[in-house]
């Protein structure tokens, strides 16, 4: 039934829809960046979501794996289209520091009208260079929801590479923020 109602919600969003298990293993994500599973994964794949890949464990509507791979300068993050075409968009800066990159993600996740709070932001590794770490809270502005989240990023050339995980703060996100954590400390950068 989850299947269903996924499935339903993406048509929606109009074009081709496809959901593809991401399995266990070492996996490319663009050209630079690896990350490691150790266990499956769901992808979904349809017109207008943006430049990230988008992973989910419950669905689409539950929970969000965004991973970026090689944002360059002057590119939006989040998905464009005629219905997002009124809202402000957000772009990354190749010289944007870690701050700015989190009110650019904040923008993202926000322009439905739903609230973010930081809870925290400090230097960490990413993808095997320096980069930033940073969690957060969003209560969804549609339903209410309290959701939990957390990035891992970097700059590497000019390029903006992240993890950005969100789930519902209650069940969702403690059940799956340790795998999607795995992942984005498995991460590694070609330079």
């Amino acid at each position: 039934m989850r299947y269903l109602v996924l499935m339903l919600v993406l048509a929606g969003l109009g074009g081709c829809v496809s959901v593809a298990k991401v399995e266990p293993g070492t996996r490319a994500v663009g050209d630079r960046l690896t990350v490691h599973l150790d266990g499956a994964w769901n992808q979904i794949n349809a017109p207008g979501l943006g430049p990230a890949q988008i992973w989910t464990m419950e669905g689409l509507t539950v929970d969000r794996l965004m991973i970026y791979s090689g944002i360059r300068d002057g590119e939006v993050v989040h998905a464009e289209g005629p219905a997002a075409s009124k809202l402000k968009s957000f772009s990354f800066r190749s010289s944007m520091q870690p701050h700015e990159i989190v009110s650019m993600f904040e923008g993202m996740l926000t322009r439905d009208g739903s609230s973010f709070k930081l809870s925290k932001l400090e230097p960490a590794k990413f993808g095997g260079l320096n980069g930033f770490h940073f969690e957060y809270a969003v209560i969804r502005k549609q339903d209410n929801v309290q959701l939990s989240g957390f990035c891992y990023g970097s700059v590497s050339r000019g390029e903006l590479f992240a993890v950005l995980y969100i789930a519902p703060r209650l069940g969702f996100f403690p059940r799956h923020a340790p795998q999607a954590d795995q992942i984005s400390r498995s991460a590694l950068i070609k330079e």
